[in-house]
């Protein structure tokens, strides 16, 4: 089976956030769990997406849907450690795009994981998947955009 490679354009990363590594977020082998890391990658997305004017469930009813999440761990990650979570995106369609992650230990320079989140925007109040504001593509006019 191919392994998944994740590399993204450096000029994609526009957000960063430190986030700490918990004692209750090491697994057995004494390192950051996969389970955890996903919970780390879902608060640095969702840091990332209140910065930028949108939130996962707003109360007008506009939102998000995260549609998959793809991970590569690079190395391990243990209790106190302080993690760097910079956050981009990048391959707009017309419902939405891709956000990107690199997460590393500035302590030592190491590359601990990369992913990649799919997205949509969805209407809460109708129960619908919907076209991507005006307002949020106008703040990435560099983004790519894939075609429909």
């Amino acid at each position: 089976m191919a392994r998944l490679q994740l590399q993204f354009p450096e000029d994609q990363y526009y957000y960063r956030t430190q986030l700490n590594v918990r004692v209750t977020e090491i697994n057995a082998a004494n390192h950051v769990g996969n389970d955890s890391m996903v919970s780390m990658i879902s608060e640095a997305r969702a840091r990332f997406m209140f910065e930028f004017g949108i939130r996962e469930t707003a109360t007008e009813g506009l939102g998000i849907i995260v549609t998959d999440l793809a991970t590569t761990y690079k190395a391990e990650a243990h209790a106190r450690d302080q993690l760097l979570f910079e956050v981009g995106v990048m391959d707009f369609n017309k419902y939405g795009g891709d956000i990107i992650f690199r997460i590393t230990r500035p302590a030592d320079n190491t590359l601990i994981a990369m992913a990649k989140s799919g997205f949509v925007f969805f209407d809460y109040q109708i129960s619908k998947v919907v076209a991507m504001p005006v307002e949020f593509m106008a703040k990435f006019p560099q983004v790519n955009w894939l075609a429909n």
